[in-house]
């Protein structure tokens, strides 16, 4: 009776707030338009939206050629590639914190991201010596490096989900110690290619661990959608069952959850879905660390708000981070995981210094 009730209140302290959605998307839609219109070739809001128009069948005007081009060719599958990414990031960042219970929890914990890391280092450098680099662009064409990335970091999951089971039984505290360990391994091993790579190849990791958009084409979001759009609509079926372990393991088994098929299913999706952007983007820190944390502190822990809210919010600071790489040193780009980690690291420092009372062991 009190769990029943515990969970009433969890749904009641955040359902008050729809609003909140709206307001996110509406700053996000009106981001979306300022970002498509900065950059070599700028375009005002009008134009963008004129563009945008006459591209469905509903404008007048006939748009110039050429920003009919840089919108529709350059500027919005790259917009929509950051879309999906910090979607996907963010909403597996805000599971994975509810299935470790640890506020700390993000995708990188698990291992994705630095599996898929070794993946492509493997493929860069190491495949060079035994002839897999010309294999796999030979049999992957130019999807062998987010392949490489993609198969990487599901490895690593898988890994560190194995290690963490028992008798058909997962343990959260094993798999968090387990995945600390499989990160400090792939370090190690991305450190051993670095020394061994040659200037080219050590350019080309050092650049994909950074994290870019600059790959992003209508071909990349096509291939990349699926992932995402089927890990977020696995993830939202199972928003009331992620509510209920906010009350325990113990009481949500009582409740009649089965926790442990509830681990597999959100682990093994995150890990799909921020493989696959993994594979295409590089390494991209703190969205799916800092994004879940902002829901809950303005709206409470309802994952029928925290999941559709973390989609648009991070889907929104993935996209405000791109438009400051490529814009605050043009012509130059900056890689976004550095524009990430300079906007998630403040806030992660304030959040251990809030709450250093109320996590100590």
């Amino acid at each position: 009776m009190f769990a029943k009730l515990k969970i009433r209140q969890i749904a009641a302290s955040s359902l008050r707030n729809p609003a909140y959605l709206n307001g996110i998307a509406l700053v996000l839609v009106a981001l979306i338009i300022v970002s498509l219109g900065a950059g070599a070739v700028k375009i005002s809001p009008a134009q963008v939206l004129g563009v945008l128009l006459k591209s469905i069948g509903l404008g007048v005007a006939e748009p110039d050629l050429a920003h009919s081009y840089v919108l529709m060719s350059i500027r919005l599958p790259r917009i929509a590639f950051a879309l999906l990414i910090g979607s996907s990031l963010a909403v597996a960042g805000a599971c994975l914190q509810s299935v470790y219970r640890n506020p700390l929890a993000d995708p990188a914990l698990i291992g994705v991201s630095s599996g898929a890391a070794v993946g492509v280092a493997l493929t860069l450098v190491a495949g060079s010596f035994f002839g897999g680099t010309a294999f796999a662009r030979a049999f992957f064409g130019i999807w062998s490096i987010p392949v490489a990335g993609f198969l990487g970091g599901l490895a690593a999951t898988m890994i560190v989900f194995r290690l963490a089971t028992r008798n058909g039984r997962t343990d959260v505290a094993t798999m968090l110690l387990a995945g600390i360990a499989i990160n400090a391994f792939c370090g190690a091993l991305i450190g051993l290619m670095s020394y061994l790579a040659d200037d080219a190849q050590l350019r080309d990791l050092t650049m994909w661990t950074l994290g870019s958009l600059s790959g992003a084409n209508w071909t990349t979001v096509l291939t990349l959608t699926p992932f995402v759009l089927v890990g977020l609509v696995v993830l939202w079926r199972n928003a009331h069952a992620l509510n209920v372990l906010l009350l325990g393991e113990a009481e949500a088994f009582h409740l009649g959850t089965d926790v442990d098929r509830l681990k597999r299913r959100v682990v093994i999706t995150a890990a799909l879905m921020v493989g696959a952007g993994v594979g295409f983007a590089g390494v991209i820190g703190f969205v799916g660390l800092v994004v879940p944390h902002i829901l809950r502190l303005v709206a409470g822990a309802e994952h029928r708000f925290v999941l559709p809210g973390s989609a648009l919010l991070g889907a929104l600071m993935l996209v405000a981070a791109d438009l400051v790489a490529r814009t605050i040193a043009a012509p130059a780009e900056i890689p976004i995981g550095v524009i990430t980690a300079l906007l998630g690291a403040p806030f992660f420092i304030w959040l251990l210094l809030r709450n250093r009372n109320k996590w100590r062991l």
